[in-house]
């Protein structure tokens, strides 16, 4: 299900457990230890959303009756990029689903002042010309990590990327799409906006800080 077309390319996640599990993430009385559990069953379910269109092959098999065929996604070509630190509560969730990805990670953090995004590390397999990258990060919140984690993957060239997280917002969707028009999002929710400080509201807070109890 896609929202507003002026939104475009988003791909708004609406399955009944998805919307469960992300309402009790919301609350800000939910511990650690069940955020976390909850993101890792949250990952896994968002991961059968945005492999949903991934191109398949056709290999032949033979079943316990008789030689068949079948089609399968080849996983080994697969890459969870993560947008540290935030993005790395997605990857055991997402790793049960895709258990053959191969994982990268993009150091970026968010200057308190100017919101604009400070790169600190950058770390992909090789061969990205042949792989399907999903870049993950929790929020969407002004799109300047996401826009940044994007332009960098670009310069490896993949065969395609998708960005997936939890909220999102309509700046940071606008401000993504006007720099990477063909890159899809993949999301359960889109709030109202930002607050002065650059949050999403409702939103669910600081996802870093809740994933690993850090505030």
């Amino acid at each position: 299900m896609s929202v507003d077309p002026g939104l475009r390319r988003v791909h708004l996640i609406d399955h009944p457990l998805v919307q469960h599990k992300l309402t009790l993430m919301r609350r800000k009385d939910t511990s650690t230890k069940t955020f976390r559990q909850l993101i890792h069953e949250l990952s896994a379910l968002l991961a059968y959303e945005v492999t949903r269109d991934m191109p398949t092959h056709e290999v032949e098999i033979e079943t316990p009756l008789e030689k068949t065929t079948g089609r399968m996604i080849d996983g080994k070509k697969t890459v969870l990029a993560s947008i540290l630190r935030a993005g790395n509560g997605f990857l055991d969730g997402m790793l049960e689903v895709l258990p053959s990805a191969r994982v990268g990670h993009i150091g970026l953090y968010r200057d308190p002042v100017t919101l604009k995004p400070v790169e600190y590390y950058f770390k992909m397999p090789s061969g990205m010309e042949e792989r399907d990258v999903i870049v993950l990060d929790p929020m969407l919140a002004t799109g300047n990590s996401a826009v940044a984690a994007v332009d960098l993957l670009k310069r490896l060239n993949p065969r395609s990327i998708r960005f997936v997280c939890l909220v999102a917002c309509p700046e940071g969707i606008a401000n993504f799409h006007a720099h990477h028009p063909d890159v899809p999002i993949y999301t359960p929710a889109v709030d109202r906006g930002l607050n002065d400080h650059g949050y999403i509201v409702p939103g669910l807070g600081d996802a870093g800080d809740r994933i690993f109890g850090t505030k």
